[in-house]
């Protein structure tokens, strides 16, 4: 199974825990990680801006990665979300079956 790391910002928690949530309960992706506080550098309108924004981080395999993306837009507050993939070229023992389990779709995840 060809794995991926789904990362987008987030402007805060809030709005990061619900994009995740909703990946999670769709079983799209098998976990997910917020990382608090990064600082954000961008040209938007013409102007250098900046931002502290939350990263969020999912695992998910490659053939989820658009319905991650509709799952993404649909929560996100941002008119344009930077999403990008990134592959998982190696992972820890026993990480990437136990990916495969979180991802069966008869799994409850509430």
């Amino acid at each position: 199974m060809e794995l991926l790391e789904v990362e987008v910002t987030c402007p805060d928690k809030d709005s990061a825990r619900a994009i995740a949530g909703a990946c999670l309960k769709a079983r799209l992706i098998a976990c997910a990680n917020l990382l608090p506080k990064v600082e954000s550098l961008f040209c938007w309108q013409g102007q250098i801006d900046s931002e502290t924004e939350i990263l969020l981080r999912m695992k998910t395999p490659r053939p989820n990665f658009e319905a991650v993306c509709t799952r993404i837009r649909h929560h996100h507050p941002y008119a344009l979300p930077t999403i990008i993939a990134l592959p998982i070229t190696a992972m820890g023992p026993g990480v990437a079956d136990w990916v495969a389990q979180e991802l069966q779709a008869a799994k409850i995840c509430d």
